[in-house]
């Protein structure tokens, strides 16, 4: 696992089911990552732009959004169902889904749990 800045491109793409014949999809990236050793920071643009930061405690995971001021446990970064459910108790269903998306496309690049 890498410390400090990088700067590698990591894109992804979220869904979500408006009813049952049409799905929605829109595509995000990661333009920047910043690992600080206790947690992360990163950068993501999809509809909007939205920084997140991301670490492990004893309870599994969190995320925070500063710039949303809200923050929730999470489960490990590649369950993205369960993340989902956590991140859309503080989130629309758009922004959950995103983040989400994003953290699940990081969990084999970090290796963080």
């Amino acid at each position: 696992m890498f410390k400090g800045d990088n700067l590698m491109l990591v894109q992804f793409e979220c869904k979500r089911n408006i009813d049952k014949n049409k799905i929605e999809k829109w595509e995000g990236i990661i333009p920047r990552i910043t690992n600080y050793g206790t947690h992360c920071e990163i950068r993501i643009e999809a509809r909007s732009g939205i920084m997140a930061v991301f670490g492990k405690v004893s309870r599994g995971g969190f995320v925070c959004l500063p710039d949303h001021g809200v923050g929730c446990h999470i489960a490990n970064l590649n369950d993205k169902y369960w993340n989902i459910e956590s991140l859309l108790e503080v989130l629309d269903e758009v922004d959950a889904i995103t983040v989400a998306e994003a953290l699940f496309a990081l969990h084999k690049i970090l290796r963080l749990y």
